[in-house]
């Protein structure tokens, strides 16, 4: 068997909506399919990918460098030891070929996109989900597919004032999320300690709020946030400043004494490492949230599972950014604290597959083969034109 093309497609994702640092009026994600020529029921199996919001679409890297080495080496090298499905992390080394160490800023995006994609395509060619795949392989052997799931929102939006951000918070409390989530540091402090309390005052007992500053601060503001805040029962303190300072979240923790959040925007196993040893962060209270897609995919982030072990983190302190079902899988097969999402917001490619509900917090993922892609309509109606 072998790979016969890697195909991309740069779509955007714009929205009116900001954060503390950027607006979405001009993002884009990259799509990708990888074509085998295994073929199921009649149909080429194809896996997809694509990467999460936040980061702009990798199309050039992926035609430029990583497409054309996948292609060029021989199949036979890319297998997995029966010869009969791919190795991702064979295919994962292919592609980082004459890649320097260091430097983990766009290509962990292009490389984690087509990452999601052999998953996909390697599990289907097995014949299974891949949270069980997953399980098999590298955890306990049996996946959970009961999933916590939080809905992050609450973003600066033009005329959108106080009670228009309760609306929002309550829509997702309808529609079964426990955990709610909205931004702050794109007002003044005064300003987001109104919009914390709004918030905090609507919710029902067993319901919590999280809030995220999209690492705007300074120590000083992030400081002076911390102190204001440690009075709000908040479920946590997210990406205060910037992500690679890691004395500011040391110092921050150690003013800040409740839970707090961070590391979506490292992409690496080494920065993630670097976090553990020199972020002050806490392992019986604080969380992780590496993404994979973002962060050279599923290969590199066992890397960062194995290290945070030795480290003497759970897993189940890892609620990965990104709001993808790439996530839920591995939330559901290698036993992560559960995944962001996103209830209105970059559709088609954020949610759940086609049925599925939020029931106090959880969703129980589907038997479907691969990542689950097929089974949300919008989102598939969209990968089977790029592969057509």
């Amino acid at each position: 068997m072998k790979i016969l093309d890697i195909i991309e497609s740069t779509r955007p994702i714009k929205s009116d909506i900001r954060n503390a640092y950027i607006d979405f009026s001009k993002m884009t994600l990259s799509l990708v399919a990888v074509v085998t020529d295994v073929v199921r029921d009649g149909k080429p199996v194809i896996g997809y990918g694509f990467n999460s919001n936040g980061r702009y679409g990798q199309g050039q890297l992926i035609r430029e460098r990583f497409r054309p080495r996948v292609l060029a080496a021989e199949p036979a090298s890319l297998l997995d030891e029966t010869g009969g499905n791919l190795d991702p992390h064979k295919v994962w080394a292919c592609m980082m070929t004459n890649e320097k160490p260091g430097g983990h800023g766009e290509r962990s995006v292009a490389v984690g996109t087509i990452d999601m994609a052999l998953w996909d395509a390697t599990a289907k060619i097995a014949g299974l989900p891949l949270h069980d795949l997953l399980a098999q392989r590298y955890g306990n052997g049996f996946a959970n597919p009961k999933v916590f799931v939080y809905a992050a929102g609450g973003y600066y939006h033009p005329g959108k004032g106080v009670q228009g951000l309760k609306d929002e918070m309550q829509s997702y409390l309808d529609r079964g999320y426990s955990v709610v989530k909205m931004k702050i540091g794109g007002a003044p402090l005064a300003e987001d300690l109104h919009r914390i309390e709004a918030v905090l005052g609507m919710l029902q007992p067993g319901q919590q709020l999280a809030v995220d500053a999209n690492g705007r601060f300074d120590l000083p503001t992030a400081i002076a946030y911390g102190k204001a805040m440690l009075q709000y029962p908040l479920f946590w303190y997210e990406e205060a400043g910037d992500p690679l300072d890691y004395e500011l979240q040391a110092r921050l923790g150690e003013v800040y004494t409740a839970p707090m959040a961070t590391g979506e925007n490292l992409f690496s196993m080494q920065d993630a490492r670097n976090l553990i040893r020199h972020g002050g962060m806490h392992k019986d209270r604080d969380w992780l949230q590496f993404d994979c897609a973002l962060s050279y995919g599923l290969v590199e982030y066992l890397r960062t599972l194995d290290m945070l072990e030795t480290y003497g983190w759970s897993p189940s302190r890892c609620v990965p950014h990104g709001g993808h079902q790439m996530s839920l899988a591995i939330a559901a097969g290698l036993g992560l604290g559960g995944n962001e999402s996103y209830p209105d917001l970059f559709q088609p490619y954020g949610g759940f597959p086609d049925g599925v509900k939020v029931d106090n917090g959880y969703v129980t993922l589907p038997s479907l083969p691969g990542i689950g892609f097929e089974g949300k309509a919008d989102l598939y109606a969209e990968m089977k034109a790029l592969a057509s």
